[in-house]
C-alpha cells in the first residue's frame, strides 16, 4: 500500500493537485496544504462541527474525512461561501445578529445552513435546529445563531 497519493479535486472552484500521504484527513489538506484555515480544528472526532466543508454540495467533517476520500470531489469550505467580495446571505444573516463570540464555531454553523438552505430554502424551525445538532458552539448559547438562521432563511425566500 502507498504512503502517499497524488490527489486532484476541486476546492472552493480552483483545480487541486497535491501530493499527499494517505493518511491526511481532508481538515489537514485544505488547512496545512492549501492555507484555507477558516474550518477549524475542534475535537478532531466529528463530534463538535468546526471542521464541517462541503464535499459535492453534501456537509462532511473533514477531521474524519480522509483527503484520499474526496479525490475527484468539488469542495467548498467557509473561505468559499462568499462571492466577489460579498456575504453569503447566512454570513451577512450572521453579521446582522453578531451570531458569534469566539468565531470558532462560525465557519460550520455557516456550511451547514448554507447547505440546508440550498436543499430546504423553506426549512422550518425545527428542521433548522435538527441540520445544526451536529454543531456546537461554547459560547453564545444559539439564541443569535438560530436567529440569524431564520433571518437567512426568509431572506432566502423573498429572493427571486
Amino acid at each position: 500500500m502507498p504512503s502517499e497519493i497524488v490527489l486532484a479535486l476541486t476546492v472552493n472552484g480552483e483545480a487541486v493537485r497535491r501530493l499527499v500521504p494517505t493518511s491526511r484527513t481532508l481538515l489537514e489538506l485544505l488547512r496545512d496544504d492549501l492555507d484555507l484555515t477558516g474550518s477549524k480544528h475542534g475535537c478532531d472526532v466529528g463530534d463538535c462541527g468546526a471542521c464541517t466543508v462541503l464535499v459535492e454540495g453534501a456537509p462532511r467533517l473533514a477531521c474524519i474525512t480522509l483527503a484520499a476520500d474526496a479525490e475527484g470531489c468539488a469542495v467548498t469550505t467557509i473561505e468559499g461561501m462568499s462571492a466577489d467580495g460579498r456575504l453569503s446571505p447566512v454570513q451577512a444573516a450572521f453579521d446582522r445578529h453578531v451570531a458569534a463570540q469566539c468565531g470558532y464555531c462560525t465557519p460550520g454553523f455557516v456550511v451547514t445552513l448554507t447547505h440546508l438552505f440550498a436543499e430546504n430554502p423553506g426549512a422550518s424551525d425545527a428542521e433548522i435546529r435538527e441540520a445544526l445538532g451536529s454543531n456546537i458552539c461554547r459560547c453564545t448559547g444559539y439564541t443569535k445563531i438560530l436567529a440569524a438562521a431564520a433571518e437567512a432563511r426568509n431572506t432566502g425566500r423573498s429572493s427571486p
